[in-house]
């Protein structure tokens, strides 16, 4: 039975995490430790999936952001203009997350970068989700 619902749980668990990432609001962490809880057996897939999805969310913010003409550079980008992508490994943040996404876009920085860094930082919250709940 578990075969079968695995890839409709790691489809929530994306979708949560895509969302959680954005604008939007959603709740990815309870719904990962919840999943791992459950089945603690998909704790390396869960970590990927979620962190992909995460990923994927916080790239969406930052490329909506980058379509945003760009006049004046707000003073209050100075965070993420002086620590570049980097400042994206505290995407993770709750309420901060986004809108460092937004400001990497609107900053126009490198995206290969910028999807580096958040996936280091959303796939190390995650791993210490896992950590504490394994």
């Amino acid at each position: 039975m578990l075969e079968s619902n695995t890839t409709t749980l790691l489809g929530a668990l994306f979708a949560a995490a895509f969302m959680s990432a954005t604008v939007l609001p959603g709740g990815s962490e309870a719904v990962f430790g919840t999943l791992l809880a459950l089945h603690p057996g998909l704790a390396l897939p869960a970590l990927a999936v979620a962190t992909l999805g995460n990923t994927l969310g916080g790239l969406s913010t930052y490329l909506l952001a980058r379509l945003i003409p760009r006049k004046e550079i707000p003073a209050r980008l100075a965070f993420v203009k002086r620590f570049g992508s980097l400042s994206l490994l505290l995407s993770w943040v709750p309420l901060i997350g986004d809108a460092l996404c937004a400001a990497a876009g609107v900053l126009r920085l490198n995206w290969a970068g910028c999807l580096l860094w958040m996936a280091i930082g959303k796939g190390a919250r995650y791993a210490a989700i896992a950590w504490t709940l394994t």
